[in-house]
C-alpha cells in the first residue's frame, strides 16, 4: 500500500507542476519544461526508495518487463498513478479558475513520433540508471531521470505536447491541455516505447537478469 500511495503523490505534484507552468504561465512562462523535469527529479528523491520513483504507466511497463517490477504490483502503480494526475488535474482547474481551453492541435504521425521518442529516452534513462547492476547505489538517478524529462520536453513538445506518459496524457485531457480524440495517440506510443525501452536494455546488458 505505501508503494502505491508514493505512486500517487509523486504522479500527483509532477502533473500539478505541468498543469500550474503551461496553463496561462506568470512566472514560468518558457521554464516549463525546467520546472516539470525538476518536479519529477525531486519526487524520485523522495519516493524512489520506497516504489522505484515511476510516475508513470510506460516506466511501470519498462520496469517490469525488464524485470524489476512484479507482476501483481502493475495495476495498482497504474491505478495510482492515473488517480494522482486525475486528482492534480482537478485543483489545477480549481485553481486557476476553470479557465476555457482547447487541447493542443497535433498532427497524428509526428505526434506519435515525437511521443514514442520521449518515452523511450526516459524508459532507456530509467532503466539503465535506476535498475542496472553496472549504476546501482548511484545517487545522480533522479537528476539524469528529470533531466531526461527536461531535454525531451523543449525538443519534442511543440510537436506533441511532450507527455511521454499515459497518467499526464490524462491529467493533460482533464484539463483541456490535449484532446480527448488524440488520448490514443500518447497511449500507444507511450507503452509501445516502455516496451522497446525495456527490450533494448535486455538486449544491451544480456547479463543484468
Amino acid at each position: 500500500m505505501k508503494k502505491y500511495l508514493v505512486e500517487f503523490i509523486g504522479t500527483f505534484f509532477l502533473v500539478l507542476t505541468i498543469g500550474m507552468t503551461v496553463i496561462d504561465p506568470v512566472v514560468a512562462a518558457g521554464f516549463a519544461p525546467l520546472a516539470i523535469g525538476s518536479a519529477l527529479m525531486i519526487m524520485i528523491y523522495a519516493g524512489g526508495h520506497v516504489s522505484g520513483g515511476h510516475y508513470n504507466p510506460a516506466v511501470t511497463t519498462a520496469v517490469w518487463l525488464r524485470g524489476r517490477c512484479a507482476t501483481a504490483d502493475v495495476p495498482f502503480y497504474f491505478i495510482a498513478q492515473v488517480l494522482g494526475a486525475a486528482a492534480a488535474a482537478y485543483i489545477v482547474l480549481y485553481l486557476k479558475g476553470n479557465p476555457t481551453l482547447t487541447g493542443k492541435e497535433v498532427t497524428v504521425a509526428p505526434a506519435l513520433i515525437a511521443e514514442f521518442i520521449g518515452t523511450f529516452a526516459l524508459a532507456y534513462v530509467v532503466l539503465n540508471v535506476a535498475t542496472a547492476k553496472g549504476t546501482a547505489g548511484n545517487s545522480n538517478y533522479g537528476l539524469a531521470i528529470g533531466f531526461t524529462v527536461t531535454v525531451m520536453a523543449y525538443a519534442l513538445s511543440g510537436i506533441s505536447g511532450g507527455a511521454f506518459n499515459p497518467a499526464v496524457a490524462v491529467g493533460g485531457t482533464l484539463m483541456h491541455l490535449v484532446k480527448a480524440s488524440n488520448l490514443w495517440i500518447y497511449l500507444v506510443a507511450n507503452f509501445a516505447a516502455g516496451a522497446l525501452a525495456a527490450l533494448t536494455f535486455k538486449f544491451v546488458n544480456p547479463e543484468d537478469k
